[in-house]
C-alpha cells in the first residue's frame, strides 16, 4: 500500500465487530468504466470479509444495476436523468457539484432504511449526501478517483497539457469550452463553492494516486488523507492463458483499452502504428483498440482496416484475452491520468507494457523495469519501444516478471484490507467521541 499521511493511525483496531457501509457510487454495473468497475470489485470484496454492504448509485438507462452475493444496490433518482440537458457532453446522467434535491431524498431513504456505521463517497454524489444534516453523524470517506474536487472538468488539462493549477483566468475559458459558455461558469462556480464544505465534512480523504493528492491540493487544505489506489483482482494474475479468441489477429498485435479519446493517447498511438507498417509492410503487428468511443475518433476508423481493429464496449474478458497474447500493451496516456486500471491489468496479466508516467502512472510502473516509459505525445518513442519489445523476447519476459511483482501493491485483497481497517477505525473513535 502507499504512503500514509494526514493524521490518520494506519493501525486496525481489535474490534471484530460486523459493520454497515455504504458506498455511493454515481454508476454500477452494467455501466461500464474504471471506476464502477472499482466500486463493484470493492463492494464484493468488503462482502467476502463480512461486512453488511450496501450501494447507491443513480438509476440510468443502462439496464438494472449488477447484483452480487452480500451487496444490496440501491438505485436513486436524480434530476439529471429528468433534465438531461444539464450535461450535453456525457451519454448518461451525471452527480451535479451541488446537491441534487431528488437524489438528496432518495439518500434520506436509504439512510434511514440502511443505518450505516460509516460511508465511502466516489465522485460528486457526496454532494447530495452532504445535504442531509444527519449525514455528519456518520463517519465519511471520500474517495477520489480524479481531480474533481478542485476541477469542474474533473482532468486538470489545460490547452492540451497538464494544468498546474485551478485560477479564474485558466478555468473560466476552459469550462466554457467543455460545457458550453455560461453553463461551465455556473458548473465552476458549483465545484469551488463545495471545497469548503467537503473538506469540512469528510473524516478521510483516499486520493487513488500521490498524483491526484497533490492536485487536489490536500496537504494545503490540511485535511486528513490516505493514498488508496484502484486495483485489480487477485486471481488475475494468476489467470490461466486461455486460447487466442477467435476475433483476435492471427500474428502479432498491439493491444489498447481504455475510452479511444485524445487523454488517452489513441490518436498518437495509432499515428505511431502507420509510422511502424510504413517501415516493416506485411511484418508489422495488427493494431486491436477496444474501448468507449470519445471524442470523435478523427483519423481513428470506427471497424476494422487493413490491420486496424476497433471493439467499442468490449466483454471484458475479452480484454483480458487480449493483454495475454498482445506482443505489447501499450497504453500511452496524455492527460495526468489519475491511476488507471488498464494499466495494472496489463501488468497482472502478464502483458509487456508500453505507457507515460503522467498522474498516477508513475506511481504504478518503474521505466526499464516493469514497463517502457515513453513521452506523452511522442509518434518516435512509441516506434522505438514496440521495436525493442519486438526484437528481444527477454526485454519482455523481465518486463512482465517485474511488473507482476509491482501490481502486488495493487491488488484487490490488499486494498479491502486496508479499507476496511479505516472504517473501523473511524467507527469507532466516532462511538468513542459520542460516548464522551
Amino acid at each position: 500500500m502507499q504512503q500514509a499521511t494526514g493524521g490518520l493511525d494506519s493501525a486496525r483496531p481489535s474490534s471484530t465487530r460486523s459493520l454497515s457501509v455504504l458506498l455511493l457510487a454515481q454508476f454500477y454495473p452494467p455501466v461500464i468504466g474504471g471506476e464502477e468497475r472499482h466500486v463493484r470489485n470493492l463492494a464484493v470484496a468488503l462482502a467476502a470479509r463480512g461486512l453488511d454492504v450496501h450501494v447507491a448509485t443513480l438509476g440510468t438507462d443502462f439496464g438494472e444495476p449488477q447484483r452480487d452475493p452480500g451487496v444490496t444496490v440501491h438505485e436513486l433518482d436524480s434530476v439529471g436523468r429528468k433534465v438531461p440537458a444539464l450535461y450535453p457532453t456525457a451519454d448518461r446522467p451525471l452527480s451535479l457539484p451541488v446537491p441534487d434535491p431528488i437524489t438528496t431524498r432518495a439518500l434520506a431513504r436509504v439512510r434511514r432504511e440502511v443505518q450505516p456505521d460509516v460511508v465511502h463517497s466516489h465522485n460528486w454524489l457526496v454532494n447530495s449526501w452532504l445535504a442531509l444534516p444527519s449525514a455528519y453523524r456518520t463517519p465519511l470517506v471520500h474517495s477520489l478517483h480524479d481531480y474533481s474536487h478542485v476541477c469542474a472538468t474533473k482532468r486538470l488539462v489545460f490547452a492540451d497539457d497538464v494544468c498546474p493549477g485551478p485560477t479564474p483566468r485558466r478555468c473560466i475559458p476552459c469550462v466554457d469550452q467543455h460545457y458550453g459558455r455560461g453553463r461551465g461558469q455556473v458548473i465552476w462556480g458549483m465545484v469551488r463553492a463545495g471545497i469548503g464544505v467537503r473538506e469540512r465534512a469528510v473524516d478521510l480523504f483516499t486520493p487513488v494516486s500521490s498524483f491526484v493528492a497533490r492536485a487536489n491540493r490536500l496537504q494545503e487544505a490540511g485535511v486528513a488523507w490516505r493514498t488508496v489506489p484502484n486495483f485489480v483482482p487477485d486471481d488475475l494474475t494468476a489467470r490461466p492463458r486461455g486460447d487466442r479468441l477467435p476475433g483476435l489477429p492471427a500474428g502479432e498485435f498491439l493491444f489498447f483499452a481504455g475510452d479511444l479519446s485524445r487523454q488517452k493517447g489513441v490518436h498518437t498511438l495509432v499515428r505511431a502504428w502507420r509510422r511502424i507498417k510504413q517501415l516493416h509492410g506485411e511484418d508489422a503487428p495488427d493494431l486491436v483498440l477496444a474501448g468507449r468511443p470519445a471524442d470523435g475518433l478523427e483519423g481513428v476508423p470506427e471497424t476494422a482496416a487493413d490491420g486496424l481493429h476497433v471493439h467499442h464496449y468490449w466483454d471484458h474478458e475479452n480484454v483480458v484475452n487480449a493483454f495475454q497474447h498482445c506482443v505489447a500493451a501499450v497504453l500511452p496516456s496524455e492527460w495526468p491520468d489519475p491511476c488507471p486500471t488498464t494499466v495494472l491489468e496489463a501488468m497482472a496479466l502478464g502483458s509487456a507494457l508500453v505507457t507515460t508516467q503522467q498522474g498516477g502512472i508513475a506511481d504504478m510502473v518503474t521505466g526499464e523495469e516493469s514497463a517502457l516509459v515513453v513521452r506523452p505525445g511522442s509518434v518516435d518513442d512509441i516506434v522505438e519501444a514496440v521495436g525493442r519489445l519486438r526484437a528481444d523476447d527477454g526485454l519482455r519476459r523481465r518486463l512482465a516478471a517485474q511488473a507482476s511483482v509491482e501490481v502486488g501493491d495493487f491488488l484487490q485483497g490488499q486494498v479491502a484490507e486496508d479499507l476496511h481497517g479505516i472504517y473501523e477505525e473511524l467507527a469507532t473513535r466516532r462511538s468513542a467521541g459520542a460516548a464522551r
